[in-house]
């Protein structure tokens, strides 16, 4: 069996798609280490293959795959990546001889005879057509949620990363539920080693401009607990920088946020969230959900949004808040701070949430799809 796996288009840390980008990462590398591993005979006599470019073959072109770097089309050319994925990619189709393709972005060639599988992580974009019309542009957003509607109806299968995707999926691209399996994301070995570091307790947080990733209901949240508690801890807030804080107006507030708009080392980004007293994650909808994940890695006790995907991903390991009620999240922030306690329980929790995001189980479950 010949199976292909399109991440030309894929750049690690650009856009809005790292979460497809591991996601892929984590897929290819752990099919091909089963592969060497001769996880199955049929597996084994597979052959992997892996679309690819020069800026994510150190990822992609692993032992055990067959990676093939695209080199007359430019992933980073927004029409060259639309004619790619319309187009282009189905001459490697054909070219590779493909008997089952996998899609990690969800958009399926428009000529493609051979099995596939479409992987949607989410479908924020029609989140956004409903209720933030205007924050991408018109045509772009249209394109991409009529592609993925396409994609979801033509494909022979269609994979997503949570139960709240599932019904997402089903309800605005109309297709029957049993075509839509649930594999959850892995969390990956986070590659951070330092030692929790003793210093003054503070609060760690993570957002972006975009309105879903809900920086305003932190900074709110955050104002309201400073005001109402007796003694208030900083806010460590990574992805947005000082020109974000508009709602604060208090230069006394302000002195106590300390805003990081992008941390390229991994390793600061862990230490700032492992060295935190409390993780503070409040979207407004999200596919997965890494981030609060991640802190339960660091073993850092989470305060996390009830919306969208969430809950069924942190389950109990976390204390669930309406990321759009400032006072509920700030009365929660200044229960959690003060009950060392609860601090630790939500920690033991979160070590055993841990246990059902294994990159190994999930890529059997992704073979289990591809032998159907």
């Amino acid at each position: 069996m010949n199976i292909l796996i399109d991440c030309f288009k894929q750049i690690k840390g650009t856009g809005k798609s790292i979460g497809i980008y591991n996601v892929a990462c984590a897929v290819t590398q752990n099919l091909a280490k089963k592969k060497e591993n001769g996880f199955s005979e049929e597996l084994k006599k597979s052959k992997i293959i892996v679309l690819g470019n020069k800026e994510n073959s150190q990822d992609f072109n692993v032992k055990g795959v067959d990676f093939i770097e695209i080199r007359e089309y430019d992933p980073t050319n927004k029409i060259h990546c639309v004619w790619w994925e319309l187009f282009g990619i189905t001459k490697y189709i054909k070219k590779t001889k493909a008997d089952k393709v996998i899609f990690p972005r969800g958009y399926r060639a428009l000529q493609n005879k051979c099995e596939d599988i479409v992987i949607i992580h989410d479908l924020i974009p029609f989140y956004y057509n409903f209720n933030y019309k205007g924050t991408f542009g018109t045509l772009e957003n249209f394109y991409i949620m009529n592609r993925l509607k396409s994609s979801a109806k033509k494909s022979k299968k269609v994979i997503t990363i949570s139960e709240a995707s599932k019904k997402d999926i089903i309800k605005y691209c109309g297709v029957n539920e049993n075509k839509v399996k649930v594999i959850y994301n892995g969390c990956s070995i986070l590659q951070y080693s330092e030692k929790k570091q003793k210093r003054e307790p503070y609060i760690c947080a993570i957002t972006s401009n975009l309105p879903h990733k809900n920086a305003h209901g932190i900074l709110e949240s955050y104002k309201v607990y400073f005001k109402n508690s007796s003694k208030p801890v900083d806010l460590f807030l990574i992805g947005i920088d000082e020109s974000s804080l508009g709602c604060i107006f208090e230069e006394e507030i302000k002195k106590h946020i300390h805003c990081y708009k992008y941390l390229k080392d991994n390793n600061d980004l862990y230490r700032i969230i492992s060295n935190s007293e409390i993780f503070l994650f409040l979207s407004l909808v999200e596919g997965f959900g890494l981030p609060p994940i991640e802190a339960m890695q660091l073993e850092v006790p989470v305060i996390c949004s009830n919306r969208s995907s969430l809950p069924e991903i942190v389950g109990n390991s976390a204390i669930l808040v309406d990321p759009e009620n400032p006072v509920e999240v700030a009365k929660e922030i200044d229960r959690l701070m003060n009950n060392k306690k609860l601090q630790k329980k939500l920690i033991e929790k979160g070590k055993k949430n841990l246990q059902r995001f294994s990159w190994d189980k999930q890529t059997d479950l992704y073979w289990q799809e591809l032998l159907k």
